[in-house]
């Protein structure tokens, strides 16, 4: 059964990096980047729901398809419970605090969720001590601990209002959910 449930989780995450590759060939020189959240405009409201799925070219996309790929897995496997609720959150969420917050532009890619389950898969790690969560916890520091510099505002193309949004919304799951998958 742990065996099939990992192949789900496998099969889920690769799913979801799929329909984000397939967004980026079928928009090709679309310039479908203009439909992310631009903040406090209305226009870019919708941008809520499709800047997750929406990426600033090629190199972007790859960037963010190994780790969510991997982070997808892991999160799938060790909490397919609080699963449930983290990723609908860390999706949207972010999202929301950067219309609300950000600086002006176009905020656009899945980043916000590798942060949001980078943050989530560590703290909860830390907090729940079972061998499987802390492993998982240390491999994600030590693959992912250097995404700490992008909560920051060092590059000017970076969303880091995104990173630091999902960042704060894995922490608090991880606290809330705690009993979750034990």
């Amino acid at each position: 059964a742990s065996r099939e449930h990992f192949r789900l989780a496998v099969k889920l995450a690769l799913g979801f990096v799929g329909l984000l590759w397939a967004i980026q060939l079928l928009g090709w020189g679309l310039g479908l980047e203009r439909f992310g959240v631009h903040p406090r405009e209305w226009i870019g409201l919708p941008g809520i729901l499709v800047a997750p799925l929406l990426h600033g070219g090629f190199g972007h996309l790859i960037a963010n398809s190994l780790p969510l790929l991997v982070l997808g897995t892991v999160m799938l496997q060790l909490y397919p419970t609080a699963a449930f609720r983290v990723l609908p959150a860390i999706y949207l969420v972010p999202g929301i605090a950067v219309w609300l917050f950000a600086r002006g532009g176009v905020h656009v890619g899945a980043s916000g969720l590798v942060y949001g389950l980078v943050s989530y898969i560590f703290v909860a790690g830390l907090i729940r001590r079972d061998r499987r969560a802390v492993a998982a916890s240390l491999l994600v520091a030590f693959m992912y601990g250097a995404l700490v510099w992008g909560v920051l505002p060092i590059r000017q193309q970076v969303s880091w209002e995104t990173h630091l949004a999902a960042t704060v919304v894995g922490v608090l799951l991880a606290l809330l959910l705690r009993h979750r998958d034990r």
